[in-house]
């Protein structure tokens, strides 16, 4: 029973069921039309789009993913742990960590 726990076969697990959910989606999405060209173009109430580019790539939002992944990877490690001196220490090193993020 410990063997259904592992790693290994919990990934051959999830990926076999992602894919008969991709499968199965991709199977039962309609058909495109492509003759139309009105239903590939986009839709802003009657006004053409502006074109402004947007922020280019994900350069902005790097410190913002880095500060909750670190949150939450912390949360997570903390909480399984007792208090201890260990956890203190990995405490005060997450804490650093975080203050690094926000004064950049």
């Amino acid at each position: 029973m410990k063997f259904l726990l592992t790693p290994p076969f919990g990934f051959v697990i999830y990926s076999a069921l992602g894919y008969l959910i991709y499968f199965l989606g991709k199977r039962n999405a309609p058909m495109e039309d492509k003759e139309d060209d009105l239903k590939r173009s986009l839709y802003g109430s009657g006004e053409e789009a502006p074109e402004v580019a947007g922020v280019p790539g994900y350069k902005p939002f790097l410190l913002i993913s880095l500060f909750f992944a670190l949150m939450h990877l912390g949360v997570l490690i903390i909480g399984m742990t007792t208090p201890n001196f260990t956890s203190v220490i990995y405490t005060i090193i997450l804490m650093l960590g975080l203050l690094a993020l926000i004064l950049g």
